[in-house]
């Protein structure tokens, strides 16, 4: 009988790879000076983008405490005007919930309900997405940490076909075999780093 238990080594790198993830936002939030900006997310501007990434770590403790997704909306407050507090305040509770629970633990999301560690790596690939688009926003840089990069695209290359069905990213940008990583990444996901801002 094979162990389908995640092994200790990938938990570690992947706990590592949510606080740099984090790291790498805060970064970007910090260098925030007009909060109503434009972003590559064209539904966004910068305050709507980091309230966002924001919501999206207020549901982590909940969800990783054992509560559907309908129990833990009712828990959730509203974010204040103050963005830069808000991500501090919610990134380190995210942060803190993520090393407390166990990784092959089940938690219930909106489409399934799926091991810990997926969740994990879920959320690290969407703040790693979402800081190269705020840092675009910003003109600040665009440079994410290269592992993270290397992390995130084993997460969504194998769902190439499926990324833009799921509603979620814009259809996939072409580019070239031989270009870097990160902007092959980002264009898995709709984004073209050729652009000019």
């Amino acid at each position: 009988m094979t162990s389908t238990r995640t092994p200790k080594t990938e938990a570690t790198t992947w706990l590592r790879l949510q606080e740099r993830a984090h790291r790498e936002f805060a970064t970007r939030v910090a260098a925030v000076t007009d909060w109503q900006a434009p972003t590559p997310d064209t539904d966004w501007n910068v305050a709507q983008l980091v309230s966002h990434v924001i919501e999206e770590q207020q549901w982590v403790p909940w969800l990783l405490s054992g509560l559907t997704t309908k129990q833990a909306k009712s828990r959730l407050s509203p974010l204040t005007n103050d963005l830069t507090h808000e991500w501090r305040l919610y990134s380190l509770a995210a942060t803190t919930a993520w090393h407390d629970a166990a990784p092959d633990a089940r938690v219930n999301l909106s489409y399934d309900t799926v091991a810990v560690i997926d969740y994990l790596k879920e959320q690290v690939s969407d703040v790693t997405i979402h800081t190269w688009d705020l840092a675009r926003a910003l003109g600040v840089d665009e440079q994410i940490d290269v592992e993270l990069i290397e992390h995130v695209w084993t997460v969504f290359e194998p769902q190439r076909d499926t990324l833009e069905a799921s509603g979620l990213f814009a259809s996939p940008i072409p580019v070239p075999d031989d270009a870097p990583l990160q902007s092959r990444l980002l264009a898995l996901t709709g984004r073209d780093d050729r652009l000019t801002v």
